[in-house]
């Protein structure tokens, strides 16, 4: 926020303090913050980004600067989405997270950057405190804003994020209390990989990676960073070979030998597999 220059022979220009502010790690606008801000209101949004970069603590902000962002928090509704996106991610993954969203609401600067109006204060406290060390996506902090699926959508409208945000976002909103570790069973991790399993999407295990830091499951987190997908054994042309050729009864026959293969733990070979059909006929 300070305008310091430094020439080639080390010589340091520094006309507003900003040393001095530096080594105290303060951050402060260049002249009267109103002035400032009012030459650009994404100023708004830079100051909580360097925040975040170079305080040390929450709450040391000076009494003026917060007036003046209050007081000029509507001109962010002229500024486009795709620039607030990129400060909002940056806000995101840096420091004091939880104490710059609650600023974002206290000021009323919220409403007015596409967050909802109705937003979950306590559940991004609980999640960022969740994810807090294991590099947790923008979106997967900003979900546990959301309480339904449409404030992703919503968000989407003003900001412009991209498809694989938006979709992380609404994966998140949709998932985070259906889709949680088996509490009576050896094997707490495999609701996650039936899931996985199931979805037979490209990116299913990102999210579920992202879903795993949401919940605070660090544990099953680094299991599933290991974990390596498994083929399932047995295709559409392996069923035609035993003589069934109807599409139907073939696409029916592969899910239930998927269960029959997720039971195992994905252990059951093709053979075996197929011997359920032959069992059936007989």
């Amino acid at each position: 926020m300070n305008a310091v220059h430094v020439c080639f022979d080390g010589t340091l220009f520094d006309y507003f303090n900003g040393y001095e502010d530096l080594k105290n790690k303060k951050v402060r606008f260049v002249g009267h913050a109103k002035q400032r801000i009012q030459e650009d209101y994404l100023r708004i949004l830079r100051y909580f980004r360097f925040y975040g970069r170079i305080v040390d603590k929450p709450g040391d902000h000076d009494p003026e600067t917060l007036e003046a962002i209050a007081e000029n928090a509507k001109g962010l509704a002229g500024i486009s989405g795709e620039r607030i996106w990129v400060e909002l991610k940056k806000i995101l993954v840096g420091n004091h997270v939880n104490h710059l969203i609650h600023l974002l609401y206290d000021l009323d600067v919220a409403p007015y950057i596409g967050l909802p109006t109705s937003a979950s204060l306590e559940e991004f406290n609980k999640v960022s405190k969740n994810a807090d060390g294991f590099s947790p996506k923008p979106m997967t902090l900003l979900a546990s804003l959301f309480k339904v699926q449409d404030d992703v959508t919503k968000l989407d409208l003003r900001l412009k994020i991209s498809k694989e945000e938006k979709n992380l976002g609404i994966f998140i909103v949709k998932n985070r209390k259906d889709l949680v570790k088996a509490m009576d069973s050896s094997e707490p991790l495999k609701p996650y990989q039936d899931f996985i399993i199931d979805s037979r999407e490209s990116d299913a295990m990102p999210r579920v990676c992202e879903l795993l830091k949401y919940q605070g499951e660090h544990g099953l987190l680094q299991q599933m960073q290991q974990w390596c997908i498994p083929p399932f054994p047995v295709s559409g042309h392996d069923i035609r070979k035993v003589g069934i050729s109807s599409g139907k009864e073939i696409g029916a026959l592969l899910q239930q030998l998927r269960e029959h293969w997720k039971k195992s733990g994905y252990q059951m070979e093709k053979d075996e597999l197929l011997s359920y059909i032959k069992k059936s006929e007989n």
